[in-house]
């Protein structure tokens, strides 16, 4: 409805004013309710369960078995990979031609070895045990001394055919002595490690052997 003149002037105006800072708010807000009730709390304690649950599922998704599996075909996958790359450089420095669908077989076949070997050999959660009947504390020692050992044989070894043998023994031999040398290394805690390095090193020094030219 249109206000007339006379109406507008007989209403009375309302005043303005700076809203009053001085003091807190005298109601309590949404934070403080949610906070005297203990709201977030039981949100927590709701979603918390529903978490755990998740990740149970997500565990039993994969059983250690498979895992274990998985974790061997990793590994083998990258020294079969290695392999197919030593091979390729072997005969590379030997100036033979390369015959792809050979290497790729032999690379196949390393695999195959390399699979079992690390299935047995390398350390997993779910089988901490390499022999059965070993004490526990033994275990641990025992997969060391192995490494330690094929580490230093496949390191001299590796050394001894590349100078003394001819290039058909060393392009056969030396990729998978050299796939072996690598993991075998990797597998040793540090101080194992470079002490079969320094065994090998002094082994080439004590030899006499040198880095010749193949040709």
């Amino acid at each position: 409805m249109v206000q007339t003149r006379k109406e507008r002037k007989s209403a009375k105006p309302i005043k303005l004013a700076q809203p009053d800072r001085s003091g807190a708010p005298s109601e309590d807000t949404l934070l403080k309710l949610a906070q005297d009730r203990n709201l977030f709390e039981q949100a927590d304690q709701k979603t918390k369960p529903e978490e755990e649950d998740e990740d149970a599922e997500e565990d039993e998704l994969i059983s250690p078995t498979a895992e274990r599996i998985l974790d061997t075909i990793l590994w083998s996958a990258s020294l079969s990979m290695l392999h197919f790359t030593l091979d390729v450089l072997v005969q590379h420095q030997y100036a033979i031609s390369i015959i792809w669908p050979q290497i790729i077989i032999r690379s196949m076949q390393a695999f195959a070895v390399f699979f079992l070997l690390i299935y047995v050999l390398h350390p997993h959660v779910s089988v901490q045990k390499l022999v059965p009947g070993l004490p526990d504390r033994f275990q641990y020692p025992l997969r060391q001394a192995i490494f330690f050992t094929a580490s230093i044989c496949s390191g001299c070894y590796l050394i001894h055919i590349s100078n003394r043998y001819g290039y058909l023994a060393v392009m056969k031999q030396s990729p998978p002595l050299g796939c072996v040398w690598i993991w075998s290394v990797i597998e040793l805690d540090l101080a194992p490690a470079v002490l079969s390095l320094a065994i090998a090193a002094g082994f080439f020094r004590q030899g006499g052997y040198t880095f010749k030219a193949p040709y």
